[in-house]
């Protein structure tokens, strides 16, 4: 058996220790743009992420649209509506606060991005006339035609682009880092964030990263409920070293989190048991509105909010008579009548009506332009679609003139998924925080997907950029750096080498594997306090048990056992939000077995969760408590209104 050389350096005994205003963990696209709003500010800034920054994140191999991009030149609709209809859809379980940046600042962060060199138009006029086309603009639009507040765009241009302007800025990004522990102390009688510990995932350096400021943007929990050590990654919608180390580093240093008992069947996991990511002809998101066909080849209909039949391709794209808007998109679970927007028709009436299955996309059925946009821009944009879809497809003969895709059902639909196969989608639980995006804990701020009910790629520029802003007007107020306790980062440092100093012992796969199902018999699509208890005891005793017999073999290794540990630890905070939740909650996804009430008038409140001295901390706060959001955001934001807004950081 062939055998390989460890190819970097061994820096294992190695200590070294970084000073800079603000730290950023996390180089996807909320932590590119913290980054990049505290460094025009003139903070020091160092940025740190466990891939490349170049092409790390969720995002980072592209995504095909930009939601909510209220303020573009063509919208008819208000920041102010669209975040409330967010909010509303999700009967008040949702983010406001974050919701409102994301619809009143996206706009200005994809000009951003054009600035750096990202694509954000038809500049090659390559769909010149189309319906989603505003030939004066040459912006391109999804979902709503009429409205135009969705963007098409080129997103696998982006990273790259801002890791240039990272680099321009002056930032200094540690890439193949692994931030692993937040560091805390005392500040004026409160807990005060001091930066965090980090290892070099290639040669094992510990770093020991001193910020007045702390920004996390890591990505939200995945492998929680299912994995499969043999397809990693196979399957899988987000990256594999996407797996909720923001979370695990919060729980444990304090910081609250909300909506943490809600999880929804998933449609891609990590355990090869859905199909590739938008490598299915599903007529949502990516491949909205493709015509849909079933066995027989006959075609099925859309319909509006109201049930009425449409006709044509065109009036997929267009609300109801009477209705001035529809929401699309990844935030979206099962959209109120308010909201939505045309869909096939649902399932159960298609099979009433004596359509058969197998469904298949037939994008031959639709105008050039159409079929063009979504097999070619579309999918090709979407994160993991450019090669494995697209490039693949194509070359194995797949022509979308002349060939249909099958699909595994209608929408979001997919009819062959357990109620065990779950995970954190659509809208999520996450931090809790202020008007800042401050965490309650000071110096600690979060945006991107480690904020609950986080949305899509939008979402995550226009919050990162915010909270990058916010953390370095507080920076700018501290004088000197705070201090840290040096005996609990000395205590981090030999946790994170345990394993690898260990000769013989289980592999990391093992206890994903194990947590994976013990997540699903016991934290499944039903929830009761026994079976709540019980996962708890099991998880606790794979922590005492089995952590300790982890082995690794390089620093490779030694980062995933890493994020094992801390999706074991994501898994107990999941149990205990869940214990906190007494009752169902349908906008939640929640059902217990051993309450009749659903959705009780006292129960309709963020029930957060936090951890201080190993005791677990419950609290609650009513739905609505950040106000009126346009309000209460123009309050905070008058310097930017008045300036920013109108470019003054754009070169």
């Amino acid at each position: 058996m062939q055998t390989y050389n460890w190819p970097y350096k061994n820096e294992l005994d190695i200590t070294e220790m970084l000073s800079c205003d603000v730290l950023v963990l996390g180089g996807g696209l909320a932590g590119c743009y913290a980054a990049i709003a505290a460094a025009r500010r003139g903070q020091s800034v160092i940025l740190v992420e466990k891939g490349a920054t170049a092409r790390s994140g969720s995002a980072g191999t592209g995504f095909d649209h930009w939601e909510s991009a209220c303020t573009n030149p063509c919208s008819t609709v208000t920041p102010k509506e669209i975040a409330e209809a967010y909010v509303d859809e999700q009967c008040g379980y949702s983010n406001g606060i974050a919701h409102y940046i994301e619809c009143r600042e996206g706009y200005d962060r994809l000009l951003d991005l054009e600035s750096f060199g990202g694509k954000v138009r038809d500049t090659d006029d390559e769909f010149k006339g189309a319906e989603f086309r505003d030939d004066e603009t040459k912006l391109m639009f999804a979902y709503d035609y009429k409205n135009k507040f969705t963007l098409r765009v080129w997103g696998s241009t982006f990273k790259p682009a801002l890791f240039k302007e990272l680099l321009r800025l002056g930032v200094k990004v540690l890439d193949r880092t692994e931030a692993t522990a937040l560091l805390t102390t005392a500040r004026n009688g409160k807990k005060h964030g001091a930066g965090a510990c980090a290892m070099d995932v290639r040669t094992g350096k510990f770093y020991i990263l001193r910020a007045k400021e702390t920004i996390l943007t890591m990505s939200r929990p995945a492998r929680v409920w299912l994995f499969n050590p043999d397809m990693t990654g196979l399957c899988e919608f987000r990256p594999m070293q996407s797996i909720g180390s923001g979370h695990a580093m919060g729980y444990k240093a304090g910081i609250e989190f909300t909506m943490m008992e809600k999880s929804v069947k998933g449609e891609f996991s990590a355990a090869g048991r859905s199909f590739p990511p938008y490598g299915a002809g599903n007529n949502h998101n990516t491949w909205y509105a493709a015509t849909m066909v079933d066995a027989r080849g006959v075609e099925i209909p859309y319909v509006d909010r109201d049930g009425n039949e449409l006709k044509t391709v065109s009036e997929r794209y267009y609300p109801a008579p009477g209705q001035k808007f529809f929401l699309k998109g990844g935030v979206i679970d099962n959209p109120k009548y308010e909201y939505r927007g045309p869909e096939t028709l649902d399932f159960e009436e298609l099979m009433r009506r004596g359509y058969q299955l197998p469904f298949y996309a037939d994008l031959s059925r639709m105008p050039d332009a159409e079929r063009r946009v979504i097999w070619g821009m579309m999918v090709g944009e979407e994160g993991k679609t450019k090669i494995p879809i697209l490039k693949n497809y194509t070359e194995r003969g797949f022509d979308p003139q002349k060939h249909m895709l099958q699909s595994y059902g209608t929408g979001w639909q997919s009819a062959n998924f357990l109620e065990q196969e779950r995970q954190l989608f659509g809208a999520p639980g996450g931090i809790w925080h202020d008007w800042d995006l401050k965490t309650n804990i000071d110096g600690i701020y979060a945006a991107g997907d480690q904020l609950y009910a986080s949305d899509c790629a939008g979402f995550a520029c226009a919050t990162g950029y915010y909270a990058g802003r916010k953390a370095a007007a507080a920076a700018k107020a501290l004088n000197t750096l705070p201090d840290y306790n040096e005996a609990e980062a000395a205590a981090e440092r030999e946790r994170l080498l345990a394993p690898i100093r260990r000769e013989d012992g289980m592999d990391w796969r093992e206890l994903n594997m194990a947590i994976s199902k013990a997540m699903q018999n016991y934290c499944g699509g039903v929830k009761c306090d026994a079976l709540l208890h019980e996962g708890l005891d099991l998880l606790e005793s794979f922590e005492t048990e089995i952590v300790p017999q982890i082995s690794c073999k390089n620093p490779h290794e030694l980062m995933r056992a890493h994020e094992v540990f801390d999706i074991l630890t994501v898994s107990k905070l999941i149990l205990h939000a869940c214990l906190s939740r007494k009752t169902s909650s349908e906008p939640l996804f929640f059902k217990r077995t051993d309450s009749t009430e659903t959705d009780p008038e006292r129960d309709c409140r963020f029930i957060t969760v936090r951890q201080e001295n190993g005791e677990v901390i419950y609290d609650s706060h009513p739905l609505y408590y950040f106000g009126d959001l346009e309000t209460e955001y123009e309050k905070r934001n008058g310097d930017y209104i008045r300036t920013e807004q109108k470019g003054a950081y754009r070169k």
